[in-house]
């Protein structure tokens, strides 16, 4: 049979790429005849065998957003918010640090602003359980106001002189009780002063924290994947930025900022009193902190035990993280080196996991119907549908990282990125570090006023040619640049999660910019410590690369051709 030349050449065929991809296709198509799978579902197959078997591919950031809509779908992120909620107590500086820790991990996966829209009603119960409704305190206050006004009318009532002596002693007790309504009045107005700073401390902490998180993870923001899909278009060669080693590096820094940023806010808000710390508490918030455990503790039972489905996507959502964080970790090999080099992409691992969710059940199965044939054969949910999909992903973030990557390429091929870059003179005599620095403050200022999105794909070009320029690494200019796009905190309409806590109606625009200013400093001092300190070691930002190099050479020859072709038009 191996003599038969045709049966060595059909075998050879399933050896080359050729017959690799025509599995594919076979697959794809008794999957199509079928529908084992739902007909988009099946389109999204080439994603994963392709890279194994050494043909082709990236698709992270779609991966990310299905598996955000499967936590949605059986709300699995309102349960780890409530129990990490439980976790740090009631007391206002620790429920804003709950919160703020909270919807930061939750926006590493999911979108900031879903993140946000989905803390915002979990915050509001809290502090209506802490202070009652919002306006109950203007009553209060006018009743007060009343009383007092009644007091010092029945002062002016006229006394018969003989009995002086015990209208002094009346005068005297009037006096007293003056003064008590007065305290009773301050003390009041100091109550709602500070449960109105502790509510806009709750309200802020909730974007910012968002903000602060969507920066750990690649999938977290939309200008992390749109620094990946240009690295990949103006630098093929560079392969030190993936999951692993972004996480390492954006994750302390996180953290760090996430810290600092609940330090300032509960300062601010009066969430921590630095004069009254050792005061003792008083009854009406003691029993207002157990009014707010009794409502988390609640909103947790409402949710009942935990459900099948939601052990299933916790699970694989773990498996997505691992195997995201374990492909090519640098420091040591990842799972990616058992395979061909440069084939394997973080998509491949969103893929492979999101594929499972469209078909795994999403209650526990039963295989009675194996051993009895009279057992019905129900259908069963699986843990995400088709359509589920296409209710909750957002498209557009995709067509837009589309357009983003299509204008970066045209940048690039029509020579507009260089001939930027050769009018950045004046910058080549700065040095690197203060670089940093101003193009952090340039970006985090310009994000104020307009898309995150937006702002990095017009930056990014830019930052890459400045980078040939200076002769230093162009992550070591990139980076801040896309990271420095997320640190928009002073307007409401910097980000979509600012808008949705300004449209609660307990924040003015003068307090997001007294509390952003800081932010925004805090951050732009943060990322500049962290590009000269742990990230040089994760991304080699000390040396100029050869990737980088290849790319110098590439745009000097382009430049060369602009200026030839400007030359014989004039």
């Amino acid at each position: 049979l191996l003599c038969n030349p045709a049966c060595v050449t059909l075998s050879s065929l399933f050896l080359l790429q050729e017959g690799r991809c025509l599995y594919v296709i076979l697959l794809m198509a008794l999957y199509w005849c079928t529908e084992a799978l739902p007909l988009a579902v099946t389109a999204l197959l080439p994603i994963v065998p392709f890279p194994f078997l050494g043909v082709l591919t990236n698709f992270l950031f779609l991966s990310g957003l299905i598996m955000a809509s499967a936590i949605e779908e059986w709300n699995l992120h309102r349960r780890i918010a409530l129990r990490v909620l439980m976790l740090v107590g009631v007391q206002p500086a620790r429920l804003i640090l709950g919160m703020m820790l909270t919807t930061s991990f939750l926006s590493m996966w999911l979108s900031n602003t879903a993140s946000t829209a989905m803390m915002l009603p979990i915050a509001n119960a809290i502090l209506k359980s802490l202070f009652g409704e919002k306006d109950t305190s203007k009553d209060l206050n006018r009743d007060n106001e009343e009383n007092q006004a009644s007091l010092q009318q029945n002062k002016l009532y006229t006394v018969p002189t003989e009995m002086q002596f015990l209208a002094s002693t009346e005068d005297k007790d009037l006096t007293e009780e003056k003064e008590v309504a007065s305290d009773a009045l301050s003390d009041l107005k100091k109550e709602e002063e500070y449960k109105t700073n502790i509510w806009k401390g709750f309200l802020i902490s909730i974007p910012y924290a968002a903000s602060i998180g969507g920066t750990a993870t690649l999938t977290g923001t939309a200008p992390n994947l749109i620094l990946l899909g240009q690295l990949k278009s103006y630098f093929p060669e560079c392969d030190v930025v993936n999951f692993g080693s972004w996480f390492m590096f954006a994750f302390p820094l996180m953290l760090i900022f996430l810290l600092m940023g609940w330090l300032w806010i509960s300062i601010l808000y009066g969430g921590i009193n630095l004069r009254g710390w050792r005061k003792k508490k008083s009854n009406i918030r003691a029993d207002a902190e157990a009014r707010a455990r009794e409502v988390i503790k609640e909103d947790y039972q409402k949710l009942g035990p935990t459900k099948f489905a939601e052990q299933a996507i916790f699970f694989l959502f773990c498996m997505f993280a691992i195997m995201l964080f374990s492909r090519d970790p640098k420091f040591i090999p990842g799972w990616a080196s058992f395979f061909a080099p440069g084939f394997i992409s973080d998509a491949v691992t969103g893929i492979t996991i999101v594929i499972i969710l469209f078909f795994f059940p999403s209650q526990k199965p039963s295989f009675r119907w194996w051993f009895d044939l009279k057992a019905p054969n129900t259908e069963i949910q699986p843990l995400l549908t088709w359509k589920k999909a296409q209710e909750t992903v957002p498209w557009n973030i995709i067509l837009l990282l589309g357009g983003g990557f299509a204008m970066a390429k045209g940048c690039e091929e029509s020579g507009l990125s260089v001939w930027i870059g050769g009018r950045l003179h004046p910058l080549e005599g700065v040095p690197p570090p203060v670089a940093v620095i101003l193009i952090t403050i340039v970006i985090a200022l310009f994000t104020e006023f307009a898309s995150n999105t937006a702002t990095i794909i017009i930056f990014l070009p830019v930052l890459a040619e400045l980078a040939i320029r200076l002769k230093v690494n162009p992550l070591y200019l990139m980076i801040p640049g896309t990271v420095g796009c997320s640190y928009a905190f002073m307007l409401p309409v910097s980000t979509p999660p600012n808008s949705i806590a300004f449209s609660s109606g307990h924040l003015m625009v003068k307090d997001m910019a007294r509390t952003g200013l800081l932010m925004n400093l805090m951050g732009v001092l943060l990322l500049s410590l962290a590009m000269n300190t742990w990230a040089k070691s994760i991304f080699q930002l000390g040396t100029f690369p050869a990737w980088a190099n290849i790319h110098a050479e590439n745009a000097t020859s382009l430049m060369t051709a602009v200026e030839n072709v400007t030359l014989s038009a004039l």
